[in-house]
């Protein structure tokens, strides 16, 4: 009986550890993740995290290193925090 106590027991200490890594992985991910926002008047920037864009707003979301193609009209327009540029200004939410 008492191996199958420490069978037991180190299963729990398995699935436990197991459950950690996996969660720590999740935040990890989540905390390097950066992308590419553009919005329809040729103004982009990094998103430092993933937010849910609303389809009002009007922009577009591009992985990291996205670059646009040579003739195409883009400029930078980097900013801090939440939010999206329009009509050359900064909504923040």
């Amino acid at each position: 009986m008492q191996i199958y106590s420490k069978l037991a027991a180190t299963a729990a200490i398995v699935v436990a550890t197991s459950a950690f890594l996996a969660g720590a992985s999740v935040l990890l991910a989540d905390a390097a993740s950066a992308s590419v926002v553009c919005n329809g008047e040729g103004q982009c920037w990094h998103a430092h995290r993933t937010y849910a864009y609303r389809p009002e707003y009007g922009v577009v979301v591009h992985p990291d290193g996205w670059k646009w193609r040579a003739g195409e009209h883009y400029a930078w327009r980097e900013h801090r925090g939440r939010g999206y540029w329009r009509n050359g200004v900064w909504i923040g939410f």
